[in-house]
């Protein structure tokens, strides 16, 4: 069915249900006569008269009858579809799945949670904790989180922190008597709390470095290796190494010398957090509520 079609069919259900073509145009806003040269076109273009016409009344003949009692309900099951639709916008509902390392979603993506949920009943999010590059397209996952540097060029990203910096940590228990690292070489006289990360077959992650643009890979040694950030810092307030972890996970303790910071110097700021998602994925209500509650505003 063509736009016109669809336009003259809507004509002749308002004139059919009005029996009258003053009212049916004014409910159109259109004309009488304009309504009329409509319903004539119809006719011809059918091959059948639709409406008996009186100078009292306008009555439905037989084929116009069974025309309006076939054709109402369908258009009518239309406009409550799109009323639905309309209620699902301004009431955002269904499931967002999103991806993200244990720092990201407890310290991100809960916060903005709270403030969303709560309002909004009718949306749920799934969060999966993830220390590697995940392919959220493969694992129908709607978005993802990582450093900015980390999210493929033909991915949508939205930043949703300011930039990080990572920080080396331990126990003052664990620093007592043993000499401080002064360069990340010094860390091999350490026992380092290892991270492996499930992307790269599983390898142990490498500790980044940089200092006058010069660029350092250091892969720790130590007696732990964990999968969870979690785990690293509680390995490291108990006094059992040092940790390689982001700087807002430990801000808290270093603040009331729970732990201690080394190599401040070999740790600059980078890209921070970010939120991706395929650029032909069409973001539902749900979804593009979630995102602007997550997006950074230089707060």
């Amino acid at each position: 069915m063509n736009r016109d079609d669809a336009s003259d069919l809507l004509a002749f259900l308002a004139v059919a249900r009005e029996r009258n073509f003053t009212r049916a145009a004014a409910k159109l806003g259109m004309t009488q006569s304009a309504l009329s040269q409509i319903i004539r076109n119809l006719e011809e273009r059918i091959g059948i008269r639709l409406l008996n016409r009186t100078t009292r009344s306008v009555t439905p003949t037989q084929a116009g009858e069974r025309l309006f009692l076939s054709i109402g309900p369908k258009f009518n099951d239309m406009d409550s579809e799109l009323a639905a639709l309309s209620e699902l916008r301004e009431r955002p509902a269904g499931t967002v799945r999103l991806t993200a390392t244990e720092y990201a979603a407890t310290e991100i993506v809960l916060p903005a949670l709270g403030r969303v949920l709560p309002k909004y009943p009718d949306i749920h999010v799934e969060m999966i904790i993830d220390y590697g590059l995940t392919n959220i397209v493969a694992q129908q996952v709607d978005a993802g989180i990582r450093p900015g540097e980390l999210v493929a060029k033909d991915m949508i990203a939205v930043r949703v922190s300011p930039d990080l910096r990572m920080a080396v940590v331990g126990s003052p228990s664990y620093l007592a008597g043993r000499k401080r690292p002064k360069t990340p070489q010094d860390l091999m006289n350490h026992n380092c709390l290892n991270l492996r990360l499930p992307t790269h077959g599983g390898s142990l992650y490498a500790w980044e470095f940089e200092k006058d643009g010069r660029e350092l890979n250091v892969r720790v040694e130590g007696q732990l290796v964990f999968n969870s950030a979690g785990l690293l810092l509680e390995g490291a307030l108990k006094g059992l190494g040092l940790a390689f972890l982001t700087e807002g996970h430990v801000q808290s303790y270093l603040s009331h010398g729970q732990l201690v910071r080394v190599l401040s110097d070999w740790c600059p700021p980078f890209a921070g957090y970010h939120l991706y998602y395929p650029s032909r994925r069409q973001p539902s209500p749900a979804f593009s509520l979630l995102v602007d509650a997550l997006k950074y505003r230089g707060r």
